[in-house]
């Protein structure tokens, strides 16, 4: 067997000509800075580094070369393999560099703020306007009075006049609270049988209880805001629901007239919807004042000048110029009596009105049922007054 022919000099590869693997190596180079984001660099590095990129295509050629020639083509592609693998690694740290400072511009986040923000909420209106109404006569020198939801049929009823027979005290428009067993026919508070005929106990339907109570504890004279929650068998519609809300006042001391209660329901209503404001008093009836009056205010929208003007309409007040707001009158003696007070020393005057109509005037409110599902679209626009 004859041995290698180490003398035998192949025909010259063009690939592996200096001036061929300098081309190379400097397209790869010039493709690596024109790279302008990782992406494209990586195409690039696919293209002038992978297994069948130019280099590696001359390198496997280097197998066909004699012995002597090898290691001098062997070292010029290394260097040039060498080179592009540095220039590529380089322009990668450059490339991250710009993209992490591109992110933390584009995608910072103020790790100060809390981590579980919740979108802001909203107090109820009706209590807002119930504490702004009570501030208005906490300013006069008035003192919030509270009182139980469920009372007793006398301070509902009785000691505020209200006759056995009175339409209000009969199951279509009171909540009686039944009985519990073995308490049958049994006399509610102060002596009182219940219309039911059960318990004598009621969910109020006005906070006027609370005025009977007042009067109950405390000595003359007495100047007290009741706002509070009450209940009335009312279908729930547009403009009616069966819980709501009132605030009433109540005045106890010598010498008090009508004189007096006019000048504070203007004071109130100014306050509440504007120095231009005006009121008037209208003749009515309730068993707790006499004489009894309906208190109504200047329309806020037209000012009362859309009465007799067909051109101008006022949908708010119905074009009459005033806007029924609630009753109200001097205390009645046999209220006065009823709870512990001298009518012939003292006299007093009282008021009371809805807040949800308050609100419906105030705020242009359309449907009372949008003030009692909880819907955050309603609240949310009244923000967090205090």
């Amino acid at each position: 067997m004859s041995a290698p022919n180490k003398s035998y000099d192949p025909v010259e590869v063009e690939a592996l000509k200096p001036e061929e693997i300098e081309r190379m190596r400097d397209e790869a180079l010039a493709a690596f800075a024109a790279a302008g984001d990782l992406d494209t660099l990586q195409e690039a590095k696919v293209a002038h580094t992978g297994g069948t990129s130019p280099l590696a295509l001359a390198n496997r050629e280097i197998g066909a070369l004699p012995p002597h020639a090898k290691a001098a083509a062997g070292k010029l592609v290394g260097q040039a393999r060498g080179a592009v693998n540095k220039a590529l690694a380089a322009r990668q740290v450059e490339l991250e560099a710009e993209r992490d400072a591109r992110v933390l511009v584009e995608e910072a986040v103020d790790v100060t703020l809390p981590y579980d923000r919740v979108p802001a909420g909203a107090r109820h209106p009706l209590t807002t306007m119930m504490e702004r109404v009570a501030d208005v006569f906490v300013s006069m020198g008035y003192e919030i009075a509270e009182g139980p939801e469920v009372e007793a049929e006398w301070f509902n009823f009785d000691a505020l006049n209200f006759t056995p027979d009175h339409p209000a005290r009969q199951m279509q428009d009171t909540f009686f609270v039944k009985a519990s067993k073995g308490a049958e026919g049994s006399k509610g508070s102060e002596g009182s049988t219940g219309t039911d005929g059960e318990s004598g106990v009621v969910l109020r339907t006005h906070t006027s209880p609370v005025q009977a109570r007042a009067m109950l504890d405390r000595e003359p004279p007495v100047y007290i805001v009741c706002p509070g929650r009450v209940y009335r068998t009312d279908e729930l519609d547009a403009t009616h629901t069966p819980v709501f809300h009132q605030i009433e006042l109540l005045a106890i001391d010598e010498g008090l007239t009508m004189a007096d209660l006019k000048g504070t329901l203007d004071h109130m209503v100014r306050s509440l919807f504007g120095a231009d404001m005006k009121t008037r008093l209208r003749p009515n009836y309730f068993p707790f004042t006499e004489p009894s009056a309906e208190m109504d205010m200047l329309c806020y929208v037209c000012k009362g000048e859309s009465v007799g003007n067909p051109d101008r309409p006022c949908r708010t007040c119905s074009s009459e110029g005033w806007i029924e707001l609630g009753g109200c009158g001097m205390v009645n003696p046999r209220v006065l009596v009823a709870c512990g007070v001298d009518p012939q020393k003292y006299s007093g005057f009282a008021f009371g009105f809805g807040i949800e109509r308050m609100l419906m005037f105030r705020h242009n409110v359309e449907d009372m049922r949008d003030m009692v599902e909880g819907d955050v679209r309603f609240t949310r626009p009244f923000g967090m007054e205090i």
